[in-house]
């Protein structure tokens, strides 16, 4: 099956965004979300432009999670794939990305002048905790907008435990945790 740009459509349905929607959209995801766009992107895609649901979200931060480079910057190519194929993605990518690099250029000026002083040390450490929250927010609002069942709660509170307490690399736990929810969901199919 094609979409209308005459791509490979892979894994799902065309989605109905333009190019120029794909840029504005992804350019407000990357400039809110300096320092970290986790929880920008799911209440810009989700949320305010509908572009998928929470649990298409989630399977495409699941992809991007187990692919290299940031999820977010995964997640933009392939919706942008999905929507307008190759264009889309880089379109998406270029939105995300662009904003970014302008403040980041801006910032790392201001700091080569003003990062010394205790004032801006304060503010840096605040801001941080601040994202701290936000990645938080984000996470609590994914996993009850999934509705997930017993076993997949279990999951996710263990491999929390797992990365957030004990410090299991991230990859690691992907690949046992993530290999153990399967089989546990499988064998409990087969029932």
């Amino acid at each position: 099956m094609s979409n209308a740009t005459g791509a490979e459509d892979r894994w799902g349905a065309p989605l109905a965004i333009s190019v120029k929607d794909l840029f504005l959209g992804f350019f407000k995801i990357g400039i809110l979300g300096f320092g970290g766009v986790a929880p920008g992107a799911r209440r810009v895609i989700v949320e305010e432009r509908a572009w998928l649901s929470d649990a298409e979200y989630a399977q495409v931060l699941a992809i991007g999670q187990a692919l290299p480079g940031a999820n977010t910057v995964n997640a933009a190519v392939m919706i942008g794939d999905r929507a307008k194929g190759p264009m889309g993605a880089v379109t998406a990518l270029f939105g995300l990305m662009g904003g970014p690099l302008l403040l980041l250029i801006g910032a790392a000026m201001l700091y080569g002048r003003y990062g010394d002083l205790p004032m801006v040390r304060g503010a840096l450490s605040a801001a941080g905790s601040a994202a701290a929250g936000l990645v938080a927010g984000t996470a609590i609002k994914m996993l009850t907008g999934l509705k997930l069942g017993r076993v997949a709660m279990a999951f996710a509170l263990i491999t929390f435990i797992a990365v957030g307490v004990f410090r299991v690399p991230l990859l690691a736990a992907l690949f046992v945790l993530g290999a153990v929810s399967i089989a546990v969901v499988w064998q409990g199919m087969r029932r």
